[in-house]
């Protein structure tokens, strides 16, 4: 089976819409050098029509320029609109990859249209749309069905079947209410995939709990059709109301489930050994913790304390661990200072700053350059509201003008 399965990460823009939160753009930044780190095939990073996401996509874009984000694709996400196309390309030029949606059940066309709106209407508009992206020089385009587990099957290869005409490479199956159960997903997303001969992205939520079930069943109908599949991920699983599908459980499902390892093949430059570093992280920039029973990286995923399974798990960890702490990245002693820590941020001077650099093998020709790094340190622990890691404060040295953009916002 040559058709594979790709991960889109959306926590920078699904992920970060979860209520009672706000991530710092330095934070999802770093979230996007993160994912390119571990091999994701794609991030969401935002949405290029707010104006307060501009100066932050544009600069990560200069970042994946240069080469500090490699290898991931950079992507936008807004409405299938001819306005918002428009908007998207004034504000972000080089953008290449955007992902378009657009309300596709009755349900919602009804409640959220109030009859301004037909099937016609959001059919001509989504055409519209697709071509304008293609004219301004887009590679990749995905079509994207908000709450298309309520449209009916037929309604859906209609949609894909436009889009297709227009220019679009992929659709995406948004089940965004997660009402979606994994042997109808597959069925419907087999169906799909067949009718309409493109790839297909499964965006699931976690509503009913069944989202990386469901993904991982939809991305199963897709390939066994002959097509690729791409799963739509936040890390955490963070996101609106109940979440999204978990980066880190997909990852383990598709290299060690029994049954799925040998069905499915994956993207071959993920490295689940970075699932660690990443969840950590987020759960830091989110300010929501990690629950403890998370797969892999819970506090208690490795953690055994009954006596039958303490002592199966000492004679031979296979007795009751599928996988290993290392397999994730974990399982590396940390050191925590206890003694005299010397810190820099928000009021930090030069000495305690050239200090704390030093430590990090990065020296400044003199005080004048390091009172420029400073100066940018100091904003971005206001912008973030929080103590600044140490590959924070490596990127802020290595591109201040790159950063001092991500830092600006223009009301």
């Amino acid at each position: 089976m040559n058709n594979r399965v790709y991960i889109i990460d959306v926590t920078n823009r699904d992920g970060v819409q979860a209520s009672r939160m706000s991530v710092s753009k330095l934070s999802k930044t770093m979230l996007n050098i993160y994912l390119d780190d571990m091999g994701i095939y794609q991030s969401e990073i935002g949405f290029p029509t707010l104006g307060h996401e501009v100066n932050y996509i544009n600069a990560n874009l200069e970042l994946a320029r240069i080469g500090v984000i490699s290898r991931m694709h950079l992507e936008g996400w807004c409405r299938a609109m001819p306005e918002d196309i428009e908007l998207t390309f004034r504000n972000c030029p080089a953008l290449r990859h955007l992902n378009i949606s657009v309300p596709t059940s009755e349900t919602m066309i009804s409640a959220k249209f109030h009859g301004r709106k037909t099937w016609k209407d959001i059919m001509t508009s989504l055409a519209a749309a697709v071509k304008l992206a293609r004219a301004a020089g887009v590679e990749t385009l995905c079509i994207g069905a908000e709450d298309a587990s309520r449209t009916k099957v037929e309604r859906l290869i209609e949609f894909v079947l436009a889009g297709k005409e227009a220019g679009a490479d992929r659709f995406r199956y948004s089940d965004t209410v997660g009402s979606d159960e994994p042997m109808t997903l597959h069925e419907k997303i087999g169906t799909i995939t067949a009718g309409t001969g493109l790839p297909v992205e499964l965006h699931c939520h976690n509503d009913l709990g069944m989202a990386v079930a469901a993904s991982l069943a939809g991305a199963q109908g897709a390939v066994e059709s002959g097509y690729d599949a791409f799963i739509n991920t936040t890390i955490n699983g963070v996101g609106e109301r109940a979440g999204n599908c978990d980066l880190v459980s997909v990852l383990l499902a598709l290299k060690f489930s029994t049954a799925l390892k040998n069905r499915l093949s994956c993207d071959e430059h993920l490295d689940l050994q970075k699932s660690w570093n990443v969840a950590r992280y987020t759960a830091r920039a989110f300010n929501m913790p990690i629950p403890a029973n998370q797969p892999g990286v819970g506090e208690n995923a490795f953690a055994h304390e009954s006596g039958i399974h303490a002592d199966g798990a000492l004679k031979d960890r296979r007795n009751y661990e599928l996988y290993e702490p290392g397999d994730v990245g974990r399982g590396e002693a940390e050191l925590l200072e206890t003694g005299r820590i010397i810190t820099t941020g928000e009021y930090g001077g030069i000495k305690g700053f050239r200090h704390v650099y030093d430590r990090l093998g990065i020296s400044f020709q003199n005080d004048d350059e390091a009172r420029r790094i400073l100066n940018l340190v100091q904003y971005a622990n206001l912008h973030t509201q929080k103590p600044l890691v140490s590959d924070e404060l490596k990127l802020i040295a290595n591109y201040p003008d790159i950063i001092a953009s991500i830092l600006t916002v223009d009301p």
